[in-house]
């Protein structure tokens, strides 16, 4: 098997490549003078490719749909495509009539290049439904647990609304003590979402936010403001897709948090943890 990486994800290609000994081919990632992407494997010659290739921008998808295609024009007769972070994953469902499941849309471009696909912790794992190749869908929480602090104090681990509850159960198991709860968020619109927060007690606690994903951080970024003004000792956000788009690094520093933990999915000054294991697992 020979690992064939998306520009962004390099460096989780080499920590899937020391996990299962697999080869790791070198793409050449080039861009025409009428901004038209070039990704390209020379060199590759192997019966089975795996691509992983996050996609959080619009050049990411074509840049690897286009390595599929490579890496089949080479004479890959089996193709596995890990998806580290799905972009367009949380468009699950048409926000009004006229306007696309652009889940879906993304997933049939990608289904054809590939005969396998890999999901690491999609925002809802229905989305794995849309392709037409068989999907393993791989929940990589657990491993948030490794960088937070070893003494947090009486920890409470948080998710910003009741679905990811089971996200921060995740990590409180994995990290082996303290109590889970959750915050009540309501969405008004794409950009907009407001917090209210929950009955549990977190006056004097290290408090840890578990999600699945930091955007815009404007929902952490509330969050954290709140149990600050309820007597948080530290607080902490530890997410699996650290998107971190715009200013919400800012947002999150502005409202007093202590850290930022991620995973290697997106690569980000903040992942801190790789997914490596938990894919090397089903590959």
């Amino acid at each position: 098997m020979t690992i064939v990486p998306g520009s962004a994800s390099q460096a989780l290609a080499a920590a899937l490549v020391r996990e299962t000994g697999a080869d790791l081919a070198t793409p050449t990632y080039d861009r025409f003078p009428d901004g038209e992407t070039l990704a390209a494997v020379p060199g590759f010659d192997d019966d089975r490719a795996t691509v992983v290739a996050a996609t959080p921008s619009n050049d990411a998808l074509v840049e690897l749909l286009q390595l599929q295609d490579a890496v089949r024009e080479a004479g890959a007769s089996e193709v596995t495509t890990v998806l580290p972070y799905m972009g367009y994953a949380r468009q699950d469902r048409a926000f009004e009539a006229g306007h696309p499941v652009s889940a879906r849309a993304v997933a049939r471009a990608i289904s054809p290049g590939t005969d396998r696909v890999v999901l690491v912790t999609p925002h809802e794992a229905a989305v794995g439904d849309f392709f037409d190749v068989p999907v393993d869908v791989v929940d990589a929480a657990d491993v948030l647990a490794g960088p937070l602090p070893d003494d947090l104090t009486d920890p409470l681990f948080l998710s910003p609304d009741a679905g990811a509850v089971a996200l921060a159960e995740t990590v409180r198991d994995a990290y082996g003590r303290g109590t889970v709860d959750h915050f009540e968020k309501t969405r008004h619109s794409g950009t907009e979402v407001t917090i209210e927060p929950s009955d549990a007690d977190a006056d004097g606690r290290d408090v840890v936010i578990v999600d699945d994903i930091i955007a815009t951080g404007s929902t952490m970024s509330e969050a954290v403001a709140a149990l600050g003004d309820r007597g948080a000792a530290r607080v902490f956000a530890a997410c699996v897709h650290p998107l971190l788009a715009r200013n919400a690094r800012t947002k999150l520093e502005s409202a007093g948090i202590e850290r930022v933990v991620g995973t290697d999915t997106l690569e980000r000054d903040v992942s801190a943890v790789s997914v490596a294991p938990v894919v090397a697992d089903v590959l």
